[in-house]
């Protein structure tokens, strides 16, 4: 067999063609690399000084967070502290009088201005009194004409009388004078009584204020025809000095108002306005209702104040707080500085503050009641305890701490908050 023969390339499975198509594809993919090579170096000129700030920036976080943490410091002290009911009140004026006409006639005056505080007997409102006057006139005539003839019957009787006594007249005559007597007598009580009545009309003309208090705005003007019970009010007045708050409580509260009222003691009642924020007036609880609403399972209670500047408004919605026990020797801290945990309360306890080797500790406390930021601790810290009451987002137990005196900004007092 011939050794020398020519062999084919395709047979060796080169083809020319199929090498000068992978040589075209090898240079596409040089070109596009070089072109992605080039924008992210054209990205990295442009954004590069930032990207440096940046990460220095991150370093200089890292390097404080690994010194110590400044926290403002909440000491825990030993005190007195409030037991309180809140609820939600309404301001209710004691009396508050809506008088409308009792006789028929012209309104001639209105001697009130809007809103003027007045005093008992103090006018407010003139009606012509001129037919209930004449009508008193009548009445009087006809009463003193009936007192002369009783008088004069009684005159007779007296002469009756003697008669009698000398057998001049007989029995009978004398009994009839006696009866006539009668009869005037009872005609002039029938007309004191019209004369009585005519002076009620007459003053039911002249409306004067039944209470001290404050008047509304007006209803009525001059020259305007009222009629006798009449629906249209002429006047209000309400009294606001003192003035009651009416307000509700849970009837699972009410052991707590009852025992201590059963010793005579008298229960102070705060009233904060709307926003709970802004206290109004201070009073004293004045009296608890006869009955439980069984719908809404509540009772009402009534406190009073006496509003002498006119804080409290008729018919204000306030918020109650009703102070029912005073708790003394508690050991007491800021509310701030408590953080809670689902159903768990803990607190950062400041371990060797004041040397460089304080820290944080975190620490589990039971709590009580709060009142006016303040939280009573019942376990798990003792009066002169320091505790942290800032920079929450960075504490973790065991790390090291120092004192910050200075205010924090309102963002972080904010991000703080528990």
């Amino acid at each position: 067999m011939n050794q020398n023969l020519p062999v084919s390339h395709s047979a060796l499975g080169f083809d020319p063609s199929e090498r000068a198509h992978q040589r075209r594809h090898r240079w596409i993919w040089a070109i596009v690399l070089l072109f992605f090579g080039l924008l992210f170096f054209w990205a990295y000129r442009q954004h590069g000084p930032s990207g440096a700030a940046a990460a220095g920036a991150g370093a200089n976080r890292r390097g404080a967070m690994a010194g110590p943490i400044p926290v403002r410091v909440a000491t825990a002290t030993q005190g007195s502290i409030g037991v309180y009911l809140d609820a939600i009140g309404t301001v209710t004026p004691v009396y508050t009088d809506t008088m409308t006409a009792e006789v028929t006639g012209v309104i001639t005056a209105v001697h009130y201005r809007e809103g003027q505080m007045v005093r008992k007997g103090d006018p407010l409102v003139d009606i012509d009194d001129r037919p209930y006057q004449a009508q008193l006139v009548q009445a009087q005539g006809a009463l003193e004409r009936d007192q002369n003839l009783l008088a004069e019957a009684k005159m007779d009787l007296q002469r009756y009388q003697a008669a009698w006594a000398k057998n001049a007249i007989p029995r009978q005559t004398l009994e009839d004078q006696e009866k006539i007597v009668l009869q005037n007598q009872g005609t002039v009580k029938n007309d004191e009584g019209a004369v009585a009545y005519d002076k009620v009309q007459v003053s039911f003309c002249h409306i004067t204020s039944p209470i001290g208090g404050r008047v509304g705005l007006r209803l009525v003007d001059p020259g305007n025809l009222i009629t006798a019970n009449s629906t249209t009010a002429l006047v209000v007045v309400t009294e606001v000095n003192p003035i009651t708050v009416i307000f509700t409580l849970a009837e699972d509260s009410l052991p707590q108002v009852l025992d201590p009222m059963r010793t005579g003691k008298i229960l102070t009642v705060e009233a904060y306005d709307r926003t709970n924020t802004k206290l109004l007036a201070k009073g004293r609880l004045l009296t608890v209702d006869n009955q439980i609403d069984t719908t809404t399972g509540t009772v009402k209670l009534r406190a009073q104040f006496d509003n002498a500047r006119g804080e409290l408004f008729p018919n204000e919605f306030v918020n109650a707080r009703l102070l029912v026990k005073t708790l003394d020797q508690q050991v007491l801290l800021p509310s701030s500085a408590i953080q809670h945990n689902g159903a768990a309360s803990f607190v950062y306890f400041l371990q060797g503050l004041g040397t460089p080797q304080a820290k944080a500790v975190m620490r589990t406390v039971k709590v009580g009641v709060s009142n006016a930021g303040q939280t009573v601790i019942t376990t798990g810290l003792a009066a002169g305890d320091a505790v942290a009451d800032s920079s929450f987002q960075k504490l973790i137990d065991g790390a090291p701490v120092t004192r910050s005196t200075a205010a924090l900004p309102p963002e972080a007092a904010a991000e703080d908050a528990p």
